[in-house]
């Protein structure tokens, strides 16, 4: 019989541009029997937090374990709570661990973190990047299970030529650094005048605004579309031939899962599990942090290349492949056994 599940996380599927993990998630987990519960769809976070631990004392007799998405920022501590809520209440539980910034919190709340993790059933990390860096601070209690997606929801495009059309897709916050992007669209428009970049996601802390002022300043050919459901960003994908992740802190993100299924050129900042998810020159392109030259250097690379590009997004591709959650389900299903 398969356990009853409670899913506590960030179910902000109305106000993010897309569908968080935990949307994807607990659908996958239905499918295979499982009984799921989910916290919070709130957006205000006093009541989200008051949500979440509300149902983990109302279902306490009906769960059999509670999963955790769990983050480095401000969510680090809604976790914490959560945590603490199931020891007090003799319940199961495991951290979902995501986020490039995690190992900082390992760092900076360590009395938190030994609390969290260390009295988890087991911590799941997507990628050895989180894996490695929980190891290193004692917790043996940890096991990988990468980020999953279904594969034919993402369709491979094989290109016959590759344009100087960007895509990027993250919100619009300074730790993704979206202004790189636009650097990098105004380095590139110096030899293709006809270069354009296509940016998705919400504005989060005002940097959208700034972005929107340099591609006016500069006459830069930039596309804003605000939030966007998945399956509308990835159709979206078929006008474009590079996905850029500009990002300064990063683990293994699911837009750059699905833009290397969907057969975009991915070229990203060499930062946190990024080089465990991308081997540089075999499945995408890796180029140091902040630095737009290098990054439009390697992009105009490819576009005179078109040949060596498409060798990397068919790599890409088998790669991702190994992300379809009908050969993932079955590390969840002996997890959750």
């Amino acid at each position: 019989m398969r356990k009853r599940i409670l899913y506590i996380g960030n179910d902000l599927q109305v106000n993010s541009f897309t569908a968080t993990y935990i949307s994807f998630f607990s659908k996958m987990l239905k499918k295979e029997g499982y009984k799921v519960r989910t916290a919070s769809t709130r957006n205000n976070k006093a009541l989200r937090l008051g949500e979440m631990l509300s149902m983990i004392i109302r279902y306490k007799d009906s769960t059999d374990i509670v999963l955790i998405d769990t983050y480095g920022a401000l969510n680090f501590y809604y976790a914490y709570l959560v945590g603490k809520a199931c020891q007090m209440l003799n319940m199961e539980y495991i951290p979902i661990l995501h986020g490039g910034n995690l190992p900082d919190r390992l760092q900076g709340s360590g009395k938190l973190s030994k609390s969290l993790f260390g009295n988890a059933k087991i911590n799941i990390a997507p990628s050895k990047f989180l894996y490695d860096s929980f190891r290193s601070y004692g917790f043996d209690n940890i096991k990988i299970i990468p980020n999953s997606i279904n594969t034919e929801n993402y369709p491979f495009k094989e290109r016959s030529e590759f344009r100087p059309k960007l895509l990027w897709v993250r919100r619009f916050q300074k730790r993704y650094n979206p202004l790189m992007a636009l650097k990098v669209l105004q380095i590139i428009k110096e030899r293709y005048p006809n270069a354009s970049l296509c940016m998705v996601g919400p504005e989060k802390d005002g940097t959208m605004a700034t972005c929107k002022k340099l591609a006016s300043k500069f006459d830069l050919d930039v596309r804003f579309t605000g939030k966007l459901k998945k399956q509308h960003w990835a159709q979206l994908a078929s006008n474009y031939d590079f996905f850029i992740n500009t990002t300064s802190i990063d683990n293994t993100p699911i837009s750059v899962i699905e833009a290397m299924s969907l057969g975009l050129a991915v070229v990203s900042t060499n930062v946190g599990g990024m080089p465990v998810l991308v081997e540089d020159g075999f499945d995408g392109i890796l180029v140091p942090e902040n630095d737009e030259r290098a990054m439009a250097s390697k992009i105009m690379e490819l576009i005179g290349n078109p040949d060596e590009a498409r060798r990397i997004c068919e790599n890409a591709r088998a790669k991702v492949e190994l992300f379809d959650w009908n050969l993932v389900k079955n590390q969840w299903n002996k997890v959750l056994a």
